[in-house]
């Protein structure tokens, strides 16, 4: 969506112009506060005086698309994705407007111009051509707001399409990457309140457009849910994010936005027709300031978990990431415990993201 007939303050055009040359991942305006960029995960301030907040309310007020302005009013909250010029180049942003003490606030993420590959990610190709793979099923990215889930989908999906050979459907809120036309591939990107009035209609409406891929940006309910897990069980490959610590938290988050009484059923469902979860963090460097690093635990479906997954003994989850490394498993304190051994990350950081910190002295 271009934003070229909506008038954005000129001052924030050019916070966002020193965002983008500066490799900045966001750009913080709340009143009271500078401007801030977050650079490799650490806080920037511009060194600005602190925003008015009636001026920062009516400059974003006014930049507000208009068909958003309802929501905006009634959610208090909202999302969309926009493009800017910049230094001869379209650059993309995704946007949350949010109120704080009854004015306007904003958080701008820059989206990469292009979609990154899996080197400069730190994302192993080995592991994303096994999770493109499959024919049907679901994977499941999860991690906490910030970790990269919607790059790292991006890249995934783009693996496919680049392959060709097939009708692909996405269901985002907002769209941030767009995935390029080639040969052979069919792409269909929906924004949920421009395209689609939700995930579940979208996805609803997406089964009827003959896909083999389907994107669900996002599980928030358990009629979205319901329906990914029926659209992986009859033929298409679905992938999808969910919030959540790790690989075994995102099982029980799936299960958890149903009714007890169904949460059975889902988990039989579920034990059939997951493919993969992987999980990440972005971990500081040990130089502040410096990129971050990904971890990554990944689960496969493998028949112990799809059993513990039916049986609810979710518990016994850990023990098979540690043990089933021939099979594809990697866990968190593994990874986190080579980033330390190569000096990559610092040891607070290290204990911080594993289970138990006298595992990185074994």
């Amino acid at each position: 969506m271009s934003r070229d007939d909506i008038p954005l303050n000129e001052s924030i055009k050019q916070w966002l112009t020193v965002a983008v040359q500066d490799d900045a991942s966001d750009l913080h305006l709340i009143g009271g506060f500078p401007p801030t960029l977050r650079l490799n995960g650490i806080l920037r301030d511009l060194g600005e005086s602190p925003l008015d907040a009636e001026w920062l309310h009516q400059a974003l007020e006014e930049f507000c698309p208009v068909q958003f302005q309802q929501r905006l009013k009634d959610d208090k909250s909202l999302d969309f994705a926009f493009a800017l010029p910049i230094d001869g180049q379209s650059m993309r942003f995704r946007v949350n407007l949010f109120y704080s003490a009854g004015r306007l606030g904003a958080c701008f993420r820059i989206i990469p111009a292009a979609i990154p590959d899996f080197e400069w990610a730190g994302f192993p190709s080995g592991l994303a051509t096994r999770l493109t793979a499959s024919r049907d099923g679901m994977v499941i990215l999860t991690g906490p707001t910030g970790s990269g889930k919607s790059t790292t989908l991006a890249m995934l999906v783009n693996l496919i399409n680049k392959a060709g050979g097939c009708r692909i459907i996405s269901i985002e809120e907002p769209l941030e990457f767009e995935f390029p036309r080639v040969p052979n591939s069919v792409v269909t990107q929906r924004e949920v309140g421009i395209d689609v009035p939700s995930f579940a209609e979208g996805l609803r409406n997406g089964l009827r457009q003959d896909p083999d891929v389907i994107l669900v940006g996002e599980i928030r309910d358990h009629t979205t849910a319901q329906i990914a897990l029926s659209a992986a069980e009859t033929g298409h490959l679905v992938f999808t994010t969910l919030h959540s610590r790790d690989a075994k938290g995102a099982i029980t988050r799936y299960t958890d936005l149903f009714p007890n009484e169904a949460q059975r059923d889902i988990r039989s469902q579920l034990a059939l027709c997951l493919r993969a979860i992987v999980a990440q963090r972005l971990l500081p460097d040990i130089q502040p300031g410096h990129k971050c690093h990904l971890a990554l635990e990944v689960m496969w479906n493998t028949f112990p978990i799809a059993s513990a997954i039916r049986n609810g003994k979710f518990e016994s989850i850990d023990n098979y990431l540690m043990t089933g490394r021939e099979e594809g498993m990697l866990s968190f304190d593994e990874t986190v415990r080579q980033l330390f051994d190569t000096s990559k990350i610092s040891r607070p950081v290290a204990e911080r993201n594993v289970r138990d910190p006298a595992y990185l002295n074994r």
